[in-house]
């Protein structure tokens, strides 16, 4: 059960939309915005409901006209929303000599272009609240070389990107984006690796011990509250110093 930060109390009387919200780091955060009083609407295929309390919307968020009918319905439901956040992610891994078109297609779509997808759909709600708070969930492998991920670490990438130039262009506006880039963070998607790999991130990490989807999601709260309201632009990384330089 995801633990409730000691910021939520500050998010009440708002309302989210959380993609991916069905499952790892995105259920994390649902939970979170709803404990501190959030209504949080979260968007992922029909098998992957949102956390009990939120309100769960079937979305393939790599199908752009999936994502705007899922935002405007969720808009709908809310009425209007100032949170947005990006948490959905898969992991398809090849050397690029071997990888194929699929591999390579199916990571970018549902890594970046949905994330691109859901911006565009919620900028005009957003703009019409005087503002809110974008957060994008990216990976430290967006900012580092990792053999075997050239889709995974290209997506991740291109969100830390999306989210610099998205806050450059909406700031006026009174909406900030900032991306997360987590390390290792025990989810689905990481148990499915292959245990050395688990052990090598343990042994990189600089306080011992792996990520879990509460500390991700912890963060992603801070980003989404008036405590971080002059903060925008940034990509901040949950990482535990795997990625110290």
């Amino acid at each position: 059960m995801s633990q409730q930060s000691p910021l939520a109390h500050r998010l009440n009387g708002r309302s989210a939309i959380v993609a991916g919200g069905g499952g790892g780091i995105g259920a994390a955060i649902v939970s979170q915005l709803l404990a501190g009083g959030c209504r949080v609407a979260s968007l992922d295929l029909p098998d992957h409901p949102g956390p009990g309390g939120s309100i769960s919307l079937a979305c393939d968020l790599s199908v752009r006209a999936s994502v705007d009918a899922a935002v405007s319905e969720a808009s709908a439901v809310l009425g209007g929303f100032d949170i947005v956040v990006h948490g959905a992610g898969i992991a398809r891994d090849a050397l690029i000599a071997r990888m194929g078109d699929d591999e390579w297609g199916a990571v970018l779509a549902t890594n970046l272009n949905s994330a691109f997808y859901l911006l565009r759909a919620c900028i005009p709600v957003l703009r019409e609240r005087g503002g809110g708070s974008v957060v994008l969930v990216s990976s430290i492998n967006g900012e580092r070389a990792k053999a075997g991920q050239a889709n995974y670490a290209a997506s991740k990438a291109g969100m830390n990107a999306l989210a610099r130039t998205a806050a450059r262009e909406l700031g006026r506006f009174g909406i900030r984006v900032n991306a997360v880039a987590p390390g290792w963070i025990e989810t689905p998607l990481t148990a499915a690796l292959r245990s050395e790999l688990r052990e090598k991130a343990l042994g990189e990490t600089a306080l011992g011990r792996l990520g879990q989807p509460d500390d991700v999601a912890s963060v992603v709260v801070f980003l989404t509250s008036e405590l971080s309201r002059h903060v925008t632009g940034q990509v901040w990384r949950v990482d535990g110093g795997q990625l110290i330089g």
